[in-house]
């Protein structure tokens, strides 16, 4: 019969030399596993008497539950060695540099706009913002929109569900709702550009549902149509960053305008790129004109002492004639190869000394 004291023993002293997992693995196998020495113990309980059985089988499952708990122990013990001294060789430099990773850049509507406010700032101009979300007043009817004009359906403008009164808000067209808004808090002069986001039911190349302009407006006494077309095309030579820059101004008509115009530019259609400032060709590039009578009553500024002009342009189609830009909907697409491609430095900030692109 097996002195299980010896066996313990022995069995105890080979835990305790196991110097890796593998090896204390080994040593439970031999010891507690399907064939091993205790495990075989077990099986011998059969051809004993029932106290003998009893008696035995007490001690030899002892013996089992003391190996298992000391190979627990060490494994235990192991696994923390392992560890550590797997920490002390796999350190990390954190003053090293990390791995490479694509940087951001800024996206071309934003450098458009940035270019745009720096222009316009050298100029005078300050930068108001308004809502997204506006009302029929401000939008539409301070502006000298007739009651049926065309632009207050719903194929042109995002409406919200009407409130109990009878009142629809909608998704602003233009950011000439921040014009009225300035002119019903400030007294004149005033000389603002307003950009921001605006909305209208168009989608094609050229038009997207949200696009971005920048709206200028100057009241003050004496301001006459001279003055609009100097700052037009002074804005043009320095967005375009060329002095060879051609304009002409086309009558058109915009309610909040009178007299109103389109102006155009210059430019070379060739070789499947626009040349600004070159050729024969012309290319419409924004709405202005001289602030309608009829607004500045609605804003509280009488128009028999002051006069002022309005303009507004897209500053994603801007962005697509001066950077070769050939869809518009491509700038909203979140194409992180396209924002690679046209994207720009957030360190290259526009400004009149450095240059804006």
């Amino acid at each position: 019969m097996t002195d299980l004291n010896t066996l313990e023993a022995e069995v105890l002293a080979q835990v305790a030399a196991a110097g890796d997992l593998q090896a204390l693995d080994a040593v439970r196998v031999a010891a507690v596993g399907k064939t091993g020495s205790i495990s075989g113990l077990l099986k011998t309980l059969g051809a004993m008497s029932p106290d003998e059985r009893k008696e035995r089988g007490a001690a030899i499952n002892a013996l089992r539950d003391r190996v298992q708990s000391a190979i627990t122990e060490k494994k235990a013990a192991l696994e923390a060695a392992e560890l550590d001294a797997r920490l002390s060789r796999e350190t990390l430099d954190l003053t090293l540099p990390g791995p490479y990773r694509r940087k951001g850049s800024v996206h071309p509507t934003m450098q458009v706009m940035d270019e745009m406010v720096s222009i316009f700032a050298d100029m005078g101009f300050a930068v108001a913002e308004g809502p997204d979300i506006e009302d029929d007043f401000h939008n539409f009817t301070a502006l000298n929109f007739p009651e049926k004009h065309p632009a207050r359906e719903m194929h042109d403008t995002f409406f919200f569900e009407p409130k109990e009164t009878g009142e629809r808000m909608l998704l602003r067209t233009h950011t000439s709702p921040v014009q009225v808004r300035t002119m019903v808090s400030q007294k004149p002069p005033i000389r603002i550009i307003a950009p921001g986001r605006t909305y209208r039911c168009d989608s094609d190349a050229t038009h997207t549902p949200m696009f971005h302009q920048v709206e200028g407006l100057v009241i003050d006494k004496g301001i006459h149509m001279g003055h609009l077309k100097w700052t037009l095309e002074t804005f043009i030579a320095r967005f375009f960053e060329t002095d060879a820059v051609t304009t002409q101004f086309r009558p058109h008509h915009f309610p909040f305008t009178e007299p109103s115009a389109e102006m155009d530019v210059q430019c070379d259609r060739s070789g499947g790129e626009i040349k600004i400032g070159q050729g024969t060709s012309w290319l419409e590039i924004l709405g202005c004109g001289m602030v309608h009578p009829n607004v500045l009553r609605a804003c509280g500024i009488d128009p028999d002492e002051y006069q002022g002009f309005a303009f507004g342009m897209g500053v994603d189609r801007l962005g697509m004639l001066k950077y070769g830009m050939p869809d518009l909907r491509d700038m909203f697409a979140s194409d992180s190869r396209w924002l690679a491609h046209y994207g720009f430095s957030g360190f290259a900030a526009p400004n009149a000394a450095s240059g804006l692109s």
